[in-house]
């Protein structure tokens, strides 16, 4: 009896040691465990902490089960140079701006901002209402890649000078860091640009292989300590009345997380927006007062400079649709809200 009783112990033990390996086992398969692409270093301001929130808001929302390691600007990748790799697989996400892959696709640079472009309020209503976030995923999905809308900051300064420009005459044969669409306005005037990522521009103008640069905001740019070589800081960011930032994702890799997963890092990003949008506009003021007190002049375009530039963008603008036709498919999206969006624009704020 004793025996037959040890045999019958035995099995239920066997039995659960087999349960609890194989619950174990389970809970290790539901674990995920990723890389991000940051295309901004971690100590730069406003922009270095989106990544930061992201992979902890999800670890933290998963309690470890979603856990997504955040890779400086080099480390997976260079700074810009993370489409490939999404797409290929290399690595799962990638955080940065869909400007940064206008060289796949110029739409992508208009998916980032545009030269007077709308204010971050309208923006941000055209992307998650008017069909903008919709037509990114499109554009991207082509290529087996997953987009996610995940931040917007504030206008940005418009230049970084050595000398004080007196006349746009002086921009002919300058060598410029410059973003976006608004980089082919500024070559029609003569400049030559150049897109770098974040962390190539301080030895680049070091080194005096480019003359002059724009990048974002004041907090930003002093975090990468252009104010130690170009004493002229040039207002309003008439080509980035607004950005977005992005985190694109491999699809395949999106395509096998559980849903509540996907919720996690969905509300991850969306959260980010509102955030990134408050800790932009909080910190410029102060960043403004400290490059003063470091020597820099903050200048203000004349509105004759403001209107040249605006009637060389419309060239240039023409030029893209006629060009892109993805870029066209955009516009009319953009145009068409815009139109609603006018009633409220025009009355429902104090000029």
């Amino acid at each position: 009896m004793a025996l037959s009783v040890l045999k019958k112990v035995g099995a239920v033990a066997a039995t659960c040691a087999v349960a609890l390996t194989m619950s174990a086992g389970d809970a290790d398969a539901k674990k995920v465990r990723w890389k991000m692409h940051s295309a901004f270093g971690t100590n730069v301001a406003v922009l270095g902490n989106v990544g930061i929130r992201i992979t902890e808001w999800t670890r933290e929302m998963s309690d470890g089960d979603f856990d997504i390691k955040l890779f400086e600007p080099g480390a997976l990748a260079g700074g810009y140079a993370y489409y490939d790799p999404i797409s290929q697989g290399a690595f799962e996400a990638a955080y940065g701006t869909p400007g940064a892959n206008q060289g796949k696709n110029s739409v992508f640079a208009f998916l980032s901002t545009w030269p007077f472009g709308p204010g971050a309020l309208e923006f941000n209503a055209w992307l998650q209402y008017g069909g903008g976030v919709e037509l990114g995923k499109e554009f991207y999905g082509r290529d087996g890649i997953e987009y996610f809308y995940c931040g917007m900051i504030p206008p940005e300064t418009s230049g970084w000078f050595r000398e004080p420009i007196e006349s746009l005459d002086q921009l002919k044969g300058l060598k410029m860091r410059f973003f976006g669409v608004g980089a082919k306005v500024m070559q029609k005037l003569g400049v030559s640009t150049q897109q770098l990522a974040g962390g190539d521009i301080y030895p680049a103008l070091e080194l005096g292989t480019i003359d002059a640069t724009e990048f974002s905001m004041p907090a930003i740019d002093r975090s990468y300590g252009f104010y130690q070589i170009a004493k002229y800081n040039y207002f309003p960011g008439w080509h980035q009345q607004s950005t977005t930032n992005e985190v694109l994702l491999n699809r395949e890799a999106w395509e096998k997380l559980e849903k509540p997963q996907q919720a996690m890092f969905s509300t991850a990003c969306m959260a980010n927006i509102g955030v990134e949008l408050a800790e932009g506009e909080a910190l410029q003021p102060a960043a403004m007062l400290a490059n003063i007190a470091d020597g820099v002049t903050n200048v203000s375009w004349s509105d004759e400079v403001l209107d040249t530039l605006r009637e060389k963008w419309e060239e240039v603008l023409a030029e893209e649709l006629a060009a892109n036709p993805d870029v066209q498919t955009l516009w009319d999206s953009y145009t068409k809200f815009n139109e609603s969006y006018k009633i409220w624009g025009e009355m429902g704020y104090l000029k």
